[in-house]
């Protein structure tokens, strides 16, 4: 009797050895199979002003790299296209100077940050964690050069926070380091008004 008393104590503290820890206020992202996607909103045809500077093209690699799944950011919708070089094409990118690596990082903008950054952060779900956006480096975009232009995909960043899908077009461009030319540097500055 005092074995069988004896395993089953051993076997009540082997399970509960093995029992996960729960933590309350963990913050955890929805798993986004079970959530239902916003549809997409906004358009991927260029303005009007670049309408010339471009021309589509199909890339199906190009574009999966720069779609994303709701509640990860990304792209929710994008159309492909190739610089002609006709015009120049002025890009915009707000950066993390804590990585001198993001300078010429994947996503862009065709018109320069302004207003209030909450604003900016929301129509480019661009989360706190992801970057404090205190630099913007302001480039021209080279000829022959692949591009995705599409409208921002819904990003999580905390139980606190999280961004739906924006009709605000951005540019993904998968080797921005190549290409682009003539940057320059920004620093943000404070302004509080």
């Amino acid at each position: 009797m005092k074995g069988l008393i004896l395993s089953l104590s051993i076997a009540t503290l082997v399970s509960c050895a093995q029992m996960p820890a729960t933590h309350p206020a963990q913050s955890k992202q929805p798993d986004t199979a079970s959530v239902a996607p916003e549809p997409c909103i906004g358009t991927t045809d260029l303005p009007a002003s670049l309408r010339d500077s471009f021309v589509p093209a199909v890339d199906s690699d190009l574009l999966n790299a720069a779609l994303g799944e709701p509640g990860k950011g990304g792209l929710c919708q994008g159309q492909v296209y190739i610089s002609t070089g006709v015009k120049i094409v002025t890009l915009y990118r707000a950066w993390n100077s804590t990585n001198p690596g993001s300078t010429y990082g994947n996503w862009w903008a065709f018109n320069k940050p302004s207003g209030k950054v909450a604003e900016y952060r929301e129509d480019f779900e661009i989360c706190y964690q992801w970057s404090p956006l205190d630099k913007l480096v302001t480039c021209e975009l080279k000829a022959g050069t692949k591009v995705v232009v599409g409208n921002g995909q819904s990003a999580f960043c905390s139980e606190y926070l999280s961004y739906g899908v924006s009709d605000s077009q951005q540019v993904y461009i998968s080797d921005a380091s190549n290409s682009v030319m003539n940057c320059e540097t920004a620093d943000g500055v404070l302004v509080w008004r």
